[in-house]
């Protein structure tokens, strides 16, 4: 695997990620909390995955530019700003829920959880997209 290969296996652990969300948000809908719990730290896991080959490839590569034109160029900027935006704050919550659900804090957790659930799908589902988009499109 060279340094080109990067963004491919990025995308990847992206919707690896989204998958194991909605995985253990079915487990813990049907109670299984730890089936619910060993999900939910193995999607923790790909994101760490996730983030240290990121950075690894844009320390070595540096930015690619999105060479798209017409309607495709705003809707790409817009999925990329709010992709940016909301994917700061994924590992904050991420850890403050995964430490809350560890430590059995319930009802703390699921406040949390509320607003991570949603926010971590969006930015793993779209950092699909904008691979897609910038590589492929």
């Amino acid at each position: 695997m060279s340094i080109h290969d990067l963004p491919a296996l990025n995308a990847t652990l992206n919707g690896t990620a989204a998958v194991l969300l909605i995985i253990a948000y079915i487990l813990i809908r049907q109670r299984k909390i730890a089936a619910h719990r060993a999900v939910m730290i193995t999607a923790f896991c790909v994101s760490i995955a996730f983030l240290i080959s990121y950075v690894v490839y844009h320390a070595h590569i540096g930015s690619k530019h999105y060479e798209g034109t017409g309607w495709l160029r705003p809707l790409y900027y817009s999925i990329l700003l709010t992709h940016t935006l909301l994917a700061i704050t994924v590992p904050v919550l991420a850890i403050i829920t995964l430490r809350r659900g560890l430590r059995m804090d319930v009802v703390r957790h699921r406040k949390i959880a509320r607003w991570t659930l949603p926010i971590w799908l969006y930015v793993s589902i779209t950092g699909v997209v904008v691979y897609v988009m910038l590589y492929h499109g």
